[in-house]
């Protein structure tokens, strides 16, 4: 199991090397583009069935105890470890990642991407996945750090070379919030580690704060948590996202959603909760006021993108929705409840699945059309894709009835347990400003359905109305083979995970317990 999640780790990075090197003549097959592809779709294979195995091989009776560990010296001058280790946190987080970046390689193995070289391509993705890795399989303060600074060379190229219009903005604008994010953050990783004497979270975890005084835990927790809020995106610092989002292309949409995201949120349960409690106490109001603000501001700008006459564009949309279903996953973890942030943790393996679908499904639609204006494909020659398209038209309306949290489907589940978390926040919250956070929150719910039924009936149906009915306008290729090959795997797993929430509650309820006690 060590050797098992050690390989995990870094075989992306062994991986990325070798696709840089020319391919062996044997192996070229067509060209050495698709050698280089099909080398991605190797690597990310291999990833995945040994992520499974490793599922498959951890101890489900204790799920709150770290396996598959590793912890060997590193810089002894200062106590950093190599130290590696998964529970029932990170071991979800540590399939999707590796799920979704086979999917996404196996996409683009058909579907090149246009841009440069797709050994540089492949490189970078394989570079990402195993930034991503590390950072939910890492408990060593700084070795979180490094790779949480990882992933974003990768992402920035993946936009800026590979992306649409506004693409090198866009690009920017992510690198520059993000390493600013990561350098406060740095400084509070840095007075943790000098002021508890160690950078081990499991040490620092079962110390429970010892060590630490409430202004230092104050000034870390303020700090950590701007780096993670800005990852997140909590609102106000997520107006790196839409861009990101418009101008990356669909998988680097599917990977920055699906897996990035949730780096930020794992930090604040991973480290934040059990490592500087009082300062988690002290911080937690506030986080979850940005969060219920991030839930309604999200819906309500996704409601102004998708109404007529906007000219909104659906990639976008889908990242400001974003920002409002990362806010139920902050607001859970802000009531500093078991309950609330089980419920963080199962929302944010649910907007992976379902965000991820969407954002392949968008993919798809621009493919077809070359454009994803909401105006143009609901116009007279638009969309329509029940009548064009009709098993692309029933994915998409499936990924939104998902996403607005339909009680069977996976998006369901996380909120409603970040909103009884709410109900009933930790002791010493205030309940009446939780209950309010709350409301907010149910509000949101009911705006999240408004916009995304808006875009299924301008997408899907087609037209915006009798006076500007569609057209009888040519059948388009519908759901390739490819893509159903891709696509499949999210769709099962987001109504097994609606049907049976237990398989993954069971996992994270025993160390979520054991995280907000403090315990090793």
């Amino acid at each position: 199991m060590q050797s098992l999640l050690a390989a995990i780790v870094l075989l992306p990075l062994l991986g990325a090397v070798a696709a840089l090197l020319p391919a062996p003549p044997g192996l070229k097959g067509r060209g050495p583009d698709q050698a280089v592809l099909r080398h991605g779709v190797t690597v990310t294979g291999v990833v995945l069935a040994l992520s499974v195995a490793l599922a498959a091989g951890f101890d489900h009776d204790h799920p709150a105890r770290m396996q598959a560990t590793t912890d060997i010296g590193w810089i002894p001058a200062i106590g950093a470890r190599i130290h590696l280790g998964v529970d029932g946190v990170s071991l979800p987080l540590l399939v999707l990642t590796a799920l979704l970046t086979f999917l996404c390689a196996l996409y683009s193995y058909f579907r090149r991407p246009d841009g440069p070289s797709p050994k540089a391509f492949v490189a970078l993705v394989l570079v990402l996945e195993s930034g991503t890795l590390a950072s939910f399989a890492v408990l060593d303060l700084l070795l979180f750090f490094l790779a949480f600074e990882t992933v974003l060379v990768p992402m920035y190229f993946l936009i800026a070379r590979w992306g649409g219009a506004g693409r090198e903005r866009a690009a920017w604008r992510f690198i520059l919030y993000t390493l600013l994010g990561s350098v406060v953050m740095l400084l509070g990783l840095l007075l943790i580690g000098i002021k508890g004497g160690t950078f081990d979270m499991v040490a620092l975890a079962g110390a429970k704060g010892a060590g630490l005084s409430h202004t230092t835990q104050i000034v870390a927790v303020v700090a950590i948590g701007l780096g993670l809020a800005v990852k997140a995106p909590m609102w106000p610092l997520h107006s790196w996202l839409p861009d990101a989002h418009t101008a990356a292309p669909t998988v680097g949409s599917v990977l920055l959603a699906g897996v990035l995201l949730k780096m930020g949120t794992y930090g604040f349960v991973r480290i934040v909760l059990p490592i500087t409690p009082d300062g988690a106490h002290s911080f937690a109001p506030y986080l979850a006021a940005f969060a219920a603000v991030g839930i309604v501001y999200g819906s309500l700008v996704c409601l102004a993108l998708a109404r007529r006459g906007a000219r909104g564009d659906l990639k976008r949309l889908i990242a400001y929705s974003s920002v409002g279903h990362m806010g139920f996953v902050l607001l859970g973890i802000a009531t500093l409840t078991p309950t609330g942030v089980n419920g963080a943790l199962f929302a944010n393996i649910a907007h992976g699945l379902i965000t991820g679908l969407l954002f392949f499904l968008v993919g798809a639609v621009k493919d077809r059309y070359g454009t994803t204006d909401l105006d143009s494909l609901a116009g007279r020659t638009g969309a329509a894709l029940y009548g064009r398209a009709p098993r692309l038209g029933g994915l998409l309306a499936f990924g939104a009835v998902a996403s607005l949290g339909l009680p069977g489907l996976a998006g369901f589940w996380g909120e409603m347990l970040a909103m009884f978390g709410s109900f009933r926040p930790a002791d010493g919250l205030s309940r009446p400003a939780y209950l309010t956070f709350m409301a907010l929150a149910g509000l949101g719910t009911l705006l999240t359905a408004a916009y995304l039924l808006v875009v299924v009936r301008r997408v899907c149906m087609g037209g915006d109305g009798e006076e500007s009915a569609p057209v009888h306008a040519p059948a388009l290729p519908d759901v390739r083979s490819y893509e159903f090959a891709a696509w499949t795997p999210l769709v099962a797993l987001t109504v097994l995970a609606g049907l049976w929430p237990a398989a993954l509650l069971g996992l994270t309820d025993p160390a979520v317990q054991q995280l907000l006690r403090g315990g090793k």
